[in-house]
Formats: C-alpha cells, structure tokens, sequence
C-alpha cells in the first residue's frame, strides 16, 4: 500500500475538484475533512470517497456552490435546505448556526436535508466542544443507502444510522463519542474488500440470513446487510438506529427509511448545549476531567494495555499518522488516480509521489 502525507491528500482531492469546477474554498473544506478522517483511523470516510463523490458531481447529484436556504426558524432552532451541496460545507455552516443560537438560547436543535454526504460524524460535535459547548449530531440517508435489517429480520430496513456527541473538558483532547448504530459503518466493509481481506465474524450476513466475512456478500447480487450492533443485544442497535432515522429523517422533513427512497446523502439532526448556562464551564471540564481519570483506575483484563475514553484512540492515531503518513490500499489509490487522470490532472507531478 502506498503511503502518503496528510498534505498530498489534501492537495490531491482538491485538485480533482477544483478541476471539475469546485470553488477552491468548497474543494479545500471538503479534502481537509476527509484527510481529517484518514489521520484519525475511519478511512472509511477517508479520501475512499473522492472516486464517489467525482461520480456524483458528474451525475448532478452533488451541486458545488450549493447554497444552503434557511426554511424555518425560531431563535433557538433552525430547519435547513442545502440544495444538495457538499455535506462537509453545509454541514459545518449548520452547526456554527446551532453554536450561536445556543449562545443566547442555552439549547439549539437544527435540522438539515438535501445535503450530501456530510463524512466523518465526530467531526462536527467537535466544532461545539472547541467553543466550550456539549454537541450532538446524527444523520440517516434520506430514507436511503439501506444495509441493516430490523432486529430478527435478515432484509435491509434501515441505513447504519450513526450519532455522535462531544463534550469539553480540560484535561483531555476532545471528548467525541461517533459510533454507528449497525455492527460496523459501510464504508468499512468497504475498505476491507478493496484491501481484498475478509471481515470479522458478525458484521454481515448474506441474501439468505446466513453469517459471512465476505465482503462482496453485502453487496450481491442478491445483497446481504449490516447486522444491528450489540450482538446477542442487537435489539438496542436496532432500536438507536430506528430513533436516529426518525431524528435525522422525519423531523428535518428529509423522510424515513421507506421503499421508494432514492437520494444519495445526509439529513441531519444537531443539538448544542452552551454549558455555562447550566454551570459554571471549568466546574463541568473538571467533573469529566475527574471522570476519566477515575475510569482509567480501573484494573485490566487480560490483554487489554490501556484502558481509553470515547475519542481517545482517534487522538493516538492522528498523532501517529501525522508523523508516519497515510497508508492507502492500493485500490483505492488507483481509483484516485484514475479520477486524477479522469479531469486531466497531471498524475506524475509530486503530490502523486508516495512517500514509500
């Protein structure tokens, strides 16, 4: 697998977008974000995307320059229309507009549809917590990208539905919760088939119900599906998930997981707390400051070498990417560069170059 720094990634995905008329400012954004989630570990939301989102600007469905329209708001809530922009763009500008009415509301809810892919969840309760506020943000699909099936049931239903909250503290980097409500999120099925290596046991199952670490079995034909997490307790994975849909979905007016939805992209639901309205800031970072550090007395099972916070082992990996570079499998670096070559650019000039 060639190996990369985070600035060649960056230049690269934005010199393919800018090549296909992407304002630079959009074409940065967008790149840093997904370089953002390669440095952190989910390469699933990582420059893997840049061959997809090529594919959907030619196809119309995502619109650069985009601009978001405000279709309803009080002074602490917001309902947004994107227009089907880039979903880091938008989705970044959305929780600036929860930020600050939560500045003088306390609490804010904002929701968004006809937004695209919008990445990396984490990365926007992170926004909140560099402004000393509690943040949470979930997404489904527009009702689409089906790959879980209900508790019991072996037919997609529901998209793996992700949540993510972040809170401050002093102590700690971030504090970022991103989990997805299915076993695992697509995109990392898909990095594990264009590395050409099967996936653990209890992620998926086949057309016919059955388990598989095959990863071409959740994509067919006929296709397979993400299991709800929580194994023998999946039930709760369902559930979260089937509540996120309706968060994300049915309240931005997106619409639900259904059968005849067909938009690639992201509804979004954000909540932000301004913490110094409830209590004093420092006072919240030291209780979760303390919290931590009483969670890490813990003794450990056998194996186990450290004991981590929600956020923590991304922290790590961003520190060791930053100074060792990105590996990227090799299919995917030849999918970019088929796109590279796709818009014209010049695949032998340095940023192409890998490190090792």
């Amino acid at each position: 697998m060639p190996i990369l720094t985070a600035n060649q990634l960056i230049n690269i995905g934005s010199d393919i977008f800018n090549a296909m008329g992407v304002p630079s400012e959009e074409a940065i954004r967008v790149s840093e974000s997904l370089v953002g989630s390669n440095l952190v570990g989910h390469d699933s939301h990582g420059v893997i995307r840049i061959p997809q989102y090529v594919k959907l600007i030619k196809n119309g469905n995502i619109i650069p320059g985009a601009k978001m329209q405000i279709v309803k708001e009080t002074p602490s809530s917001a309902v947004i229309d994107g227009n089907w922009g880039f979903g880091q763009v938008l989705g970044k500008k959305a929780m600036e507009i929860a930020i600050e009415k939560a500045r003088s509301k306390s609490v804010s809810t904002v929701t968004m549809r006809q937004s695209n892919h919008i990445a990396r969840l984490g990365e926007y309760p992170a926004i909140a917590v560099e402004n000393d506020m509690i943040g949470m943000t979930t997404v489904n699909n527009h009702g689409s990208a089906q790959y879980m099936p209900p508790w019991g049931g072996i037919e997609r239903r529901l998209s793996p539905n992700p949540l993510s909250i972040g809170v401050p503290s002093s102590k700690y980097p971030h504090v970022v919760l991103d989990l997805t409500t299915a076993v695992v999120a697509e995109g990392k099925v898909r990095v594990k088939l264009n590395r050409g290596e099967k996936l653990p046991e209890g992620w998926i199952i086949d057309s016919e119900g059955n388990p598989t670490t095959d990863p071409k079995d959740l994509y067919g034909p006929p296709p397979g599906a993400i299991l709800p997490f929580g194994g023998i307790a999946g039930h709760k994975g369902f559930g979260l998930g089937f509540m996120v849909d309706v968060l994300s979905g049915a309240l931005s007016g997106a619409g639900c997981s259904r059968v005849d939805a067909d938009k690639f992209g992201n509804a979004v639901f954000i909540t932000v707390i301004n913490v110094s309205d409830f209590v004093p800031i420092e006072e919240f970072k030291s209780n979760v400051d303390e919290l931590i550090d009483y969670l890490k007395t813990s003794k450990k099972m056998k194996g186990v070498d450290e004991l981590y916070y929600p956020g923590e082992v991304e922290a790590k990996e961003k520190e060791k990417r930053l100074k060792n570079g990105i590996y990227v499998e090799d299919e995917t670096w030849n999918q970019i560069v088929d796109s590279a070559k796709e818009v014209g650019l010049d695949t032998n000039e340095p940023n192409f170059k890998p490190i090792r």
